[in-house]
């Protein structure tokens, strides 16, 4: 979908059924063209399956050297007829950045096809002939575990998974870093969720993407060196008990005045901040945003040893890991913004609740928010 300088833009939809092994997922990659040496697109895919039998998702790109230059397309589609694959068409455009008078992206039907060793998707576009559009390729990857689901407790495991320049971090916010590469040779204890990423044409929007490994067992013992039998502990002399001194008789209970009931406060609710609302798929505060979360940085930096909980929350739509790690990212995003204000990070603590307590119907804007609660 080359950003070509032209005037226009149409839609056109594909339908069809769905069959064989599920494409869905986040697919990070890019766009090369044939006819413009050295010019490329970096690409995000989202793909999940339709309420019917078909394919829907999203499709964000950017000019490559130029990210201010951007475009967001709804697609639609099936799996392919023959062969592993499947065929999208770009449908109603979502958003865009960077336009300019004579500039536009180019449209049409995108036939893909599936490597399942290497959990990557190409693609080849065919445009509507609209100024300079003819065709365009794309190369996609996603990240996918490879290895065993569940490993031995205690032991030494390599967990490898799919992805080109795959990054591996042990939080949502990205801030502790563990290694790099589809290999992460570790050993666990307990069932472990790690966050990663691909370094691969990466964009604004990529994903970061949970891989959750279980435990199975408890650690192997040390095993036993032989040796000589060990010494029998010598006789411990009898040791006389000591008199136990004499306790004073409790006092008879109070049977006039009833001891007084101490009532325990509830915690009080999440306070909801109405306007902190974010753009859809992204941990990116709308301007709107500015003014409450400004009034809240005065309020906590005015009573300074007050201490609050951010939590973030998603619409219903997606994939509910996905979205858990989102809603994590929006309460990171608050509680950064809060910062850059003057409020001291110690004082914040963050969770997400991902797409499970939504206030509103989905699909509804007003589901992407954040609360904060007091915590002592």
């Amino acid at each position: 979908m080359k950003r070509s300088f032209w005037f226009g833009l149409g839609a056109w939809v594909l339908v069809g059924p769905l069959r064989a092994q599920s494409l869905a997922g986040s697919w990070q990659g890019v766009e090369t063209d044939t006819h413009r040496r050295g010019a490329h697109w970096p690409t995000e895919l989202r793909v999940q399956k339709s309420a019917g039998d078909g394919l829907f998702g999203v499709l964000y790109q950017e000019e490559g050297g130029n990210p201010g230059a951007s475009v967001t397309f709804q697609m639609r589609g099936a799996r392919a007829a023959t062969g592993n694959g499947m065929r999208l068409a770009h449908g109603r455009k979502l958003s865009e950045t960077g336009r300019s008078f004579l500039s536009y992206w180019c449209y049409g039907t995108i036939a893909f096809t599936y490597d399942e060793s290497e959990e990557k998707l190409t693609g080849h576009a065919t445009y509507e002939p609209i100024g300079n559009c003819n065709t365009g390729t794309y190369t996609f990857y996603r990240i996918k575990l490879k290895s065993a689901a569940t490993v031995r407790a205690g032991a030494l495991s390599a967990v490898r998974v799919s992805g080109r320049d795959v990054q591996w971090f042990a939080d949502a916010g990205l801030q502790q870093p563990l290694a790099t590469g589809n290999t992460y040779r570790t050993r666990l204890s307990k069932p472990t969720t790690f966050y990663l990423k691909q370094g691969y044409y990466p964009t604004e929007q990529s994903a970061v993407v949970p891989i959750t490994v279980g435990v199975a067992g408890a650690p192997a013992a040390a095993a036993a060196l032989p040796g000589p039998a060990p010494l029998a502990p010598a006789p411990t002399p009898p040791v006389a008990p000591l008199p136990t001194p004499a306790l004073p008789a409790p006092a008879p209970p109070d049977t006039l005045r009833p001891a007084p009931t101490v009532p325990v406060p509830a915690p009080p609710a999440p306070v909801v901040l109405p306007t902190v609302l974010f753009q859809v798929g992204k941990a990116k505060l709308l301007p709107a945003a500015r003014p409450a979360l400004d009034q809240l940085a005065t309020g906590l930096k005015a009573q300074p040893a007050r201490r609050v909980r951010v939590l973030g929350h998603t619409d219903r739509v997606g994939e509910p890991n996905k979205n858990q790690v989102l809603s994590e990212q929006r309460a990171a995003a608050v509680k950064d913004y809060l910062v850059r204000a003057g409020v001291a990070a110690e004082r914040i603590a963050t969770a997400g609740y991902g797409d499970a307590r939504p206030l509103y119907p989905s699909p509804d804007a007003r589901n992407r928010r954040v609360e904060v609660e007091e915590v002592p």
